[in-house]
């Protein structure tokens, strides 16, 4: 593949991310992503099938220079690896993200040119390639748990001459230095305390929490915490992970069509809870770790379920619309949360999430606190 074909169609996404006068637009336009990912998983119902670039050059190009996630690893199998069409089934793992949110995430760590940057989970390798297009190599640390993915990217981004420092290691403990920046393109929760000591005096951390859609800017202080904001706009990163693949969860076959203990008439449609980004945060700080599934037949007949490790799950079930009837069984009954908060948002206008105040302590619990309202987010 020449060069100017792919870089047109970088310089397209470039116009599409950033602008002619944003300092993230040239490190975009020059940064090849295809190189990162010549073969993806491609979302195939209740499956992955993968993708290899090389089978077909213009939908490689497409694909690698839109502004969408590639999702590059599935459980313990990454697509470097899987057979000709190949298929997995699991949790994405590992991904290059989309290049928007990239750019807007360096752009709230507010990095000057003179800024040493660790970039966490290093995916395929993109995000320290714009890194390193910008402030240079040796400003640029990246870091993620899995072998293959450090190795691999250090491969290709010495294949475009670019060689940040890229280390493997688990984020969330012993970092290999200090840094003016932290952005993380994986989401904690609660902030590692070892980021905390890995901030020089006035750096600043970009990090989402876990199962939330929550971006955190804060700048450290003096007694060795940070504080700063929630910022308006909503990203969602895996989480961060010390194995190869995240422990199984999922217990929906369990309770699919039981019986609850209690069964009641919803005061509110029913709703796919994971794409309501403001109220599944405000649901994950005010009981955390609920797992979700939706279904929507054909009829307008929906179905949603709410289950917990505690035993805690419920299932709500109407059309479009109309109010559900609502089974719930365990210690808690999750729905009856889950409809406070909606009757809170349905007062108010809005949540108090977004905006809030952050502040971080040196033990990386964070408190969130916006008018009346305030949240603690710990281990």
């Amino acid at each position: 593949m020449t060069d100017h074909v792919w870089k047109d169609h970088a310089a397209r996404l470039a116009e599409t991310v950033a602008h002619r006068g944003s300092r993230w637009y040239a490190p975009i336009a020059t940064t090849p992503r295809h190189r990162f990912v010549p073969r993806w998983w491609q979302a195939d119902g209740d499956a992955w099938t993968v993708r290899d670039g090389m089978a077909d050059e213009s939908e490689w190009l497409r694909v690698a220079y839109s502004d969408r996630t590639l999702v590059t690893r599935v459980g313990t199998t990454h697509a470097d690896h899987a057979p000709e069409s190949g298929r997995a089934t699991g949790r994405p793992t590992s991904s290059s993200t989309l290049p928007g949110l990239v750019v807007g995430m360096l752009r709230h760590a507010r990095i000057a040119d003179d800024s040493s940057v660790l970039d966490v989970g290093t995916g395929s390798g993109y995000s320290a390639g714009v890194l390193s297009a910008h402030l240079g190599d040796g400003q640029v640390t990246s870091v993620d748990i899995d072998p293959y993915l450090t190795e691999i990217a250090a491969e290709r981004l010495a294949g475009i001459d670019r060689r940040p420092d890229i280390v493997t290691l688990d984020a969330t403990g012993p970092l290999p230095g200090t840094y003016d920046r932290i952005v993380s393109m994986v989401s904690v929760r609660p902030i590692p305390p070892t980021w905390l000591a890995a901030l020089k005096p006035g750096g600043r951390l970009v990090t989402t929490v876990t199962n939330t859609t929550l971006i955190i800017t804060a700048d450290r202080t003096a007694d060795g915490g940070a504080v700063g904001w929630v910022e308006r706009d909503r990203a969602g990163f895996m989480a961060t992970r010390s194995a190869g693949d995240y422990p199984p969860a999922d217990v929906l076959d369990a309770v699919r069509d039981l019986d609850g203990d209690t069964v009641t008439t919803g005061r509110y449609p029913v709703l796919d809870v994971v794409e309501a980004w403001d109220l599944q945060s405000m649901l994950e700080l005010t009981a955390p770790d609920i797992q979700h599934r939706f279904e929507q037949r054909p009829d307008q007949r929906r179905t949603a379920w709410m289950f917990h490790a505690d035993g805690s799950w419920a299932r709500a079930t109407g059309h479009r619309g109309d109010p559900p009837t609502v089974h719930q069984a365990g210690p808690r009954r999750l729905w009856d949360v889950l409809e406070a908060i909606r009757h809170r948002l349905n007062m108010s206008g809005e949540l108090p999430v977004r905006g809030a105040r952050v502040t971080i302590n040196p033990e990386g619990t964070i408190t969130l606190h916006r008018g009346h309202w305030s949240a603690v987010i710990a281990e």
